[in-house]
């Protein structure tokens, strides 16, 4: 069995609504190395539909967003020029949705559904 897919939804907390156009890489553990799958940027609601194969095997995987860059377009300042997400992904068959909630100087997550 492997995962349907991995999404992610990201909403920028400062204003109240998603956020468009956060560049998010995909990773996976490889060995000791992390290897880069797939790349997407987040549409008008926020949204990855999906990153990464249509099925992903069991095993560590990393979403990377682009923050600093998403802030500095709209002229804000940020602690946190990325937020890296490590997460296991089970040989269960689940859909994977990791959900982003940023601020410029907080962040939050949780496994979505």
């Amino acid at each position: 069995m492997s995962t349907s897919r991995i999404t992610t939804h990201v909403l920028d907390s400062t204003v109240g609504r998603p956020a468009e156009g956060v560049a998010v890489a995909l990773l996976v553990r490889d060995g000791h190395d992390w290897r880069h799958l797939d790349a997407s940027v987040t549409d008008a609601d926020g949204r990855v539909a999906r990153i990464g194969a249509e099925e992903l095997p069991a095993g560590d995987y990393r979403l990377r967003f682009d923050t600093g860059a998403y802030f500095a377009a709209r002229g804000v300042d940020t602690f946190y020029p990325e937020v890296v997400l490590t997460f296991h992904v089970a040989d269960d068959g689940r859909h994977v949705h990791a959900p982003l909630l940023v601020s410029p100087f907080a962040y939050s997550t949780y496994r979505g559904s």
